[in-house]
């Protein structure tokens, strides 16, 4: 039996599990992308004590300082979450079930994709989502980065490392970097920006040639590209929480109030995947451990009774999701 179950093992979920671990709280972290979405970062220099680094290297930095604490680590993708009559929580992997008194959901946000005719075809054929990952294989070509926020602006000037030619075409007035990566962006010679401007299709049978332009470009509404990197923002990942009954506002984004409480008692939520206007590493890590001290208050004060096959507090093993499968509902209620 654990005190508390993170679901998501990024940043927000390793913070919030090594805070809560020193709060004397039996914790496992559950995810199945190892350090998050951040891993997929370039360049992390907004992140206190570490002028700069890559997002694998902040996120490895935090997970070893969580498994300083006895933490479980589980590098698996979470099937389900579900609640019995008594309050306990049921965390369901491929392989493991889980049982806890308290869930803080900090799942994140998987990448908005282009949604214009010859995306679906060209995925991985020269449209991208990660140019930390691709960048190296468009060397000496010419690119296009979809998106006007501080990531696409890091994604052009990473590539910019490599290729001759890289246009930012983004939908707004302007594109909205932070200040500094503004007048990185301002100083490179090799990035253009195009603004007022939607991609409306991408141009290409077997590979990326081009994107087509809702606002033509010196007299032509087709730009010649060798590949386009997508940064578009994020959906959060709330499927999970909304099938435990909790609620999320129309963006999908987790509804919690000041101390990180869903509607569902017990259920706590953190990170790029609740209702706040600010999502950075540093803010998802500060909410994770204001959720995992939110859930050791819940614990301490609810009194709860285990008579679930007369488990030790702290020593509960993790059943098979196929004995799950052949346990009754009246079976789940008395475990």
């Amino acid at each position: 039996m654990y005190d508390l179950v993170v679901v998501g093992s990024g940043v927000t979920g390793y913070g919030a599990a090594m805070y809560a671990a020193r709060l004397d709280l039996s914790t496992a972290v559950i995810g199945d992308v190892d350090g998050g979405t951040i891993t997929l970062t370039d360049d992390v220099a907004n992140y206190p004590g570490f002028i700069q680094l890559t997002g694998q290297e902040l996120a490895d930095k935090i997970k070893v300082h969580t498994l300083d604490y006895p933490v479980h680590i589980d590098i698996d993708m979470v099937e389900k979450i579900f609640r019995d009559k008594q309050g306990f929580f049921y965390v369901v992997t491929d392989s493991k079930t889980y049982l806890a008194k308290t869930v803080l959901i900090a799942t994140g946000m998987e990448e908005r994709e282009l949604e214009v005719p010859g995306h679906d075809r060209l995925k991985n054929r020269g449209v991208s989502y990660c140019a930390l990952c691709d960048a190296p294989l468009f060397k000496g070509k010419t690119v296009a980065v979809v998106g006007g926020s501080d990531s696409a602006a890091k994604e052009a000037l990473l590539l910019a490392k490599y290729c001759p030619k890289v246009y930012i075409i983004y939908r707004g007035n302007k594109i909205r970097p932070e200040p500094v990566n503004q007048r990185r962006i301002t100083k490179e010679d090799k990035i253009e920006v195009i603004t007022n401007t939607n991609v409306v299709e991408i141009l290409g049978e077997n590979r990326v040639e081009g994107v087509k332009l809702d606002n033509p470009q010196n007299g032509s509404d087709a730009l010649e590209l060798d590949g386009i990197f997508v940064a578009i923002g994020g959906i959060p990942q709330s499927d999970l929480a909304q099938e435990l009954g909790v609620e999320v506002n129309v963006k999908r984004e987790i509804m919690i109030d000041r101390s990180s409480r869903t509607n569902v008692p017990g259920v706590f939520a953190a990170g790029d995947v609740v209702d706040s206007e600010f999502k950075q590493a540093i803010t998802g890590v500060a909410e994770g451990v204001h959720a995992a001290y939110q859930a050791y208050r819940y614990v301490n004060e609810n009194e709860f009774v285990f008579t679930c096959q007369q488990l030790e507090e702290g020593e509960f093993e993790p059943t098979s999701t196929k004995e799950m499968a052949e346990t009754t509902d009246e079976d789940i209620i008395t475990r």
